[in-house]
């Protein structure tokens, strides 16, 4: 991805903030998405937000078939999304990858992890960055229920959680997706939760993050009473704090160090054996440039976008009050590169 950032926007936190909270992020209305409710294998649920195709979109992607490739139904591909840490379908670059979908007909999918679409999920765990165990189960489902093609994106938790099933099941990741892409991911979580916790970041993200997570686990709590230490949750002051007492030892992990360390992506994007792209910008407030993977450290399919500038799930464009819809056209048209010539 070749960006450059507007002159008026300088900097990764500007690029960060203004993408999300006031920059354009569709060209027409934002997507009205159906909603799903998944049971889960382990008797919880995950509730996943549909945009369909519209049908005149769908009749221009059928006949830009190639002609040799006549038999059975047309399907689309479908576009997956798995969101960052406390987002939504309602999230910036949720309706801007719709957006994408919409104008190019495919079907759109936002899989919400447990917790974040609104209702609390029933079990004792919420979701993790490193949870390749979620993600197949998720990416079976869909390749079990869609005819057409299937590519996946994560941004930012998202994108590590993605990547870590891509390098975890290596070349049985193309029996359920075409390609994968994360886009602002923290795959080295130790340098990216310790960034976040200190200076601007820890003023600014690291309480705003607080200010969700820590409700919805006083919530968790309510439901299985003595799941972890109530008065130490209420003193947590930062993610990697959170995480020790939240976290890690609710999903099966010793530490925050042993979480940080056994969920971390990019000691496995070595195994990665089908399509992948990684964009990180290298001004990312999170996710600091020195623990980008380089080239030797990925397998062969892995393509590196590392631009200079874009800021944590930003890339924001144009004239005031710009838009954030370089980055899903870019990301998405690569994805969409990815599939096979009939």
């Amino acid at each position: 991805m070749n960006y450059q950032s507007p002159n008026w926007l300088p900097g990764g936190n500007l690029q960060t903030m203004w993408a999300a909270l006031f920059a354009r992020r569709t060209i027409g209305d934002l997507p009205s998405f159906r909603r799903e409710r998944w049971s889960t294998p382990d008797d919880d649920f995950i509730d996943v937000d549909w945009v369909d195709v519209p049908a005149d979109h769908a009749r221009m992607a059928r006949m830009a078939r190639p002609a040799a490739d006549c038999g059975g139904p047309f399907s689309p591909p479908l576009l997956v999304l798995f969101h960052g840490l406390e987002g939504s379908s309602a999230s910036h670059y949720a309706h801007a990858f719709a957006d994408f979908a919409r104008a190019h007909g495919l079907a759109f999918a936002v899989v919400h992890f447990r917790g974040c679409s609104g209702e609390l999920n029933r079990g004792p765990r919420a979701y993790h960055s490193g949870d390749h165990a979620e993600i197949a189960w998720i990416l079976r489902r869909f390749r079990a229920q869609h005819a057409g093609p299937v590519l996946a994106v994560g941004v930012s938790l998202g994108g590590n959680a993605l990547m870590r099933w891509a390098g975890e099941v290596g070349a049985d990741a193309a029996q359920s997706v075409s390609a994968v892409a994360s886009v602002s991911a923290p795959l080295d979580l130790a340098a990216g939760g310790h960034a976040i916790g200190r200076g601007f970041n820890r003023l600014v993200y690291n309480r705003m993050f607080l200010n969700t997570m820590r409700p919805k686990a006083l919530r968790k709590l309510a439901q299985y009473p003595g799941l972890f230490d109530r008065d130490a949750l209420l003193q947590a002051r930062d993610l990697y704090t959170f995480d020790n007492i939240f976290t890690a030892p609710l999903h099966g992990f010793r530490d925050t160090e042993d979480y940080w360390r056994r969920a971390s992506a990019k000691l496995h994007l070595h195994r990665i054996a089908l399509p992948a792209l990684l964009l990180n910008a290298r001004n990312d407030p999170f996710v600091p440039a020195a623990s980008l993977p380089r080239q030797h450290e990925v397998s062969a399919q892995v393509t590196l976008w590392q631009p200079e500038h874009g800021g944590h799930v930003g890339f924001p464009q144009g004239f005031l009050p710009g838009h954030v819809r370089a980055m899903p056209w870019a990301v998405g048209q690569w994805l969409l590169a990815q599939l096979p010539a009939k």
